[in-house]
């Protein structure tokens, strides 16, 4: 049947709406129209708070997801700060030719000071943030409430401090400092993300509903992807069984939600090499667009109702029945790898349950002999591993296989990886290895909170003050075990990384009260940078501010015996050395560079500050100049 042509003009306050779901999908909520229908509408209160650098007052009815604070949440994702990223040469690895970075400090920080430079230009981020527990956590920003604020802001208690409800929420006041601690980040995560970027984030039940809702606002809820299901460990099935002899409903798993950036996103399939399934094992997927129902039985518990599964009934009743006899015999005994290779299995079971989502959003439930999403378990094995190879202790790491098929997945060979929850740097080494494996160029930014280890820990027994440490001091062994592993294959292999650090501005503060400002004032204005502050610290300031990767590679020349910073190939020069002549200017100019920076105070005299806007006008109009 033909459709007819449509003979009315754009509806544009349709198309509006759809260009702000577009930069703002949380401002877009849904009402019912004067026909009784719903449709999309603009939440204008919350589009006032994402264009206002105040709280803004006045919310009306409306189909939300909100809590206590959540516009100081929103408020402290736009708010702008007065920091920098200091690079410390000493604490690095290959610091002059990696394209790997290191970031210690506040993520919330880190993750603002990363907006101009790397806006739109990850392809990937993985985080495992804290689980909210019901305990407090490290990340305290300045909207942490304590319970007396929390009831006042959740309205539990009237003006006159009435209750108003019968209960208080036992444990709300932890989910609202949860809440306001992802909210910002992932706000500010977004953006960092190429269009055809994916996020993956690790949770456990405690918050999984709430990640999920405030992710449909963040990424929109159509940009939804999958939910994956990862078994902790083994031996937890084996606990399931309380003192009493009872039957206990244990939890043994955790999630993994994927968000993609936009449509442009596409997932790659996860599977190895038919060679190498007698050791791998090998795992049957699931055809939601197929519709066989003689292919449609039980497994472990789940029939689907539509769709198929791949292999016979046997076939896959032969997996249950390996993987039930592993698991109820040899869990404790030896690796999946070595039962598996011992008994010549390699069938196993993976269930997948009913789900909705584009583009493959069926939700996947891991067993623990899953080798395409390894768990907790094999993770306890890898760290017995590396705890021998590279002889670092490590508290609850990530798995490094699962992170490295979650990168697998997304389908990047020379994309930039981010994690701003880095822990002890599992990302950094998943990605090294992979890169080692299929000559990937993939680069990882890694950032990390300095949280201090517990005085009682292995790490701090060890020598280690902080969890920084850890991480750098894992991906330094790591790297270099992977490289004499092999020698042939990596030589070109990128195992260093530039280690930069969160600190207040390299400018003075000259956010004084008027008199205190008058007072200082003209001490300011001979030299307006901190004395403590070195070259290399403003020059890797203008990085952050000219759109220009933290990576890249930085060469020191001379000229006229002035040190002058050309960086990415004549990206970005710059020159902080004092009395900069007309002869230096020129030079630079000749070379015509994106951007030129210089300190305030560096002109030798004033003729030099009055030729510097001509010289560049004759030699190369095009440059960015500023001045510090």
């Amino acid at each position: 049947m033909m459709e007819h042509l449509n003979m009315q003009s754009m509806d544009k306050v349709a198309a509006n709406v759809a260009k702000i779901r577009e930069l703002f999908p949380n401002c877009v909520t849904e009402r019912i129209n004067n026909e009784g229908k719903l449709e999309h509408a603009i939440d204008f209160d919350m589009l006032k708070q994402e264009l206002s650098d105040h709280v803004v007052d006045g919310l009306q009815e409306r189909y939300q997801f909100t809590w206590p604070d959540k516009r100081k949440a929103i408020l402290a994702a736009n708010a702008p700060i007065n920091k920098t990223l200091r690079p410390c040469r000493e604490e690095s690895v290959d610091f002059d030719n990696t394209e790997n970075l290191y970031i210690e400090g506040d993520n919330l920080e880190v993750l603002k000071l990363l907006q101009e430079t790397y806006l739109g230009k990850v392809k990937m981020i993985y985080i495992d943030p804290p689980y909210n527990t019901g305990n407090d956590f490290i990340y305290r920003d300045e909207f942490k409430q304590n319970a007396s604020e929390y009831k006042d802001n959740s309205g539990q208690y009237d003006e006159e401090g009435n209750q108003m409800v019968t209960n208080t929420e036992s444990n709300g006041r932890f989910h609202t400092d949860w809440l306001n601690m992802i909210y910002p980040r992932l706000k500010l995560a977004k953006d960092l993300l190429s269009d055809d970027g994916v996020i993956f984030i690790s949770i456990d039940d405690n918050e999984v509903e709430n990640l999920r809702k405030i992710c449909d606002e963040i990424f929109a809820e159509y940009n939804y992807r999958n939910a994956l299901l990862v078994r902790r460990r083994i031996k937890s099935l084996n606990s399931q069984f309380a003192s009493n002899g009872l039957w206990s409903l244990n939890v043994g798993f955790e999630y993994i939600l994927i968000y993609a950036k936009s449509d442009l996103f596409l997932m790659t399939a996860l599977r190895y090499k038919k060679e190498n399934s007698s050791k791998k094992g090998r795992w049957d997927v699931f055809w939601s667009n197929a519709d066989r129902p003689t292919m449609r039985y039980d497994i472990l518990g789940f029939t689907p109702e539509t769709g198929q599964w791949r292999n016979s009934k046997e076939k896959a009743y032969i997996a249950i029945s390996n993987y039930q006899t592993y698991v109820e015999e040899y869990s404790d005994k030896m690796t999946i790898e070595e039962y598996a290779e011992k008994y010549g299995i390699t069938e196993f079971v993976r269930r997948i349950p009913n789900g909705t989502g584009k583009n493959g959003g069926v939700q996947h439930w891991v067993a623990p002999s899953d080798t395409a999403l390894r768990t907790n378990n094999w993770t306890d094995i890898e760290v017995s591993q590396i705890g021998k190879e590279i002889q670092l202790p490590f508290d609850n790491p990530k798995s490094k296989q699962l992170i490295a098929e979650l990168i697998r997945l997304c389908g990047c060979k020379n994309d930039i990886i981010l994690d701003f929850f880095s822990g002890s740097a599992t990302t950094a080494h998943a990605v090294m290895q992979l890169n080692a494996e299929d000559g990937g160029k993939r680069k990882f930014i890694m950032v990390q909170l300095p949280e201090v280890c517990a005085e009682n820990s292995e790490a701090y027994k060890a020598g280690y003050k902080n969890i920084c440490e850890i991480g750098k001091e894992r991906i330094r062994r790591a790297g270099k075990k992977i490289k004499e592993e092999n020698p042939l294959t990596t030589q070109n292999l990128d195992i260093g990384f530039r280690v930069l650090k969160c600190d207040s501005s390299n400018m003075e503060d000259v956010y004084f009260t008027p008199k205190e400002y008058m007072d200082k004032q003209q001490s300011l204005f001979i030299d307006n940078i901190k004395k403590d502050r070195s070259d290399e610290d403003l020059l890797f300031d203008a990085m952050l501010k000219l759109d220009t990767p933290l990576s890249s590679k930085i060469e020191k020349i001379s000229i006229a015996g002035k040190t002058v910073y050309n960086v990415a190939q004549g990206h970005l020069m710059a020159c902080f050395d004092k009395n900069v002549t007309d002869e230096v200017i020129t030079a630079i100019a000749k070379e015509m560079p994106s951007y030129f920076v210089m300190r305030d105070s560096s002109q030798a005299d004033d003729s030099v500050a009055i030729n510097f806007e001509q010289i560049f006008n004759t030699y190369s109009p095009q440059t960015v100049r500023r001045v510090l």
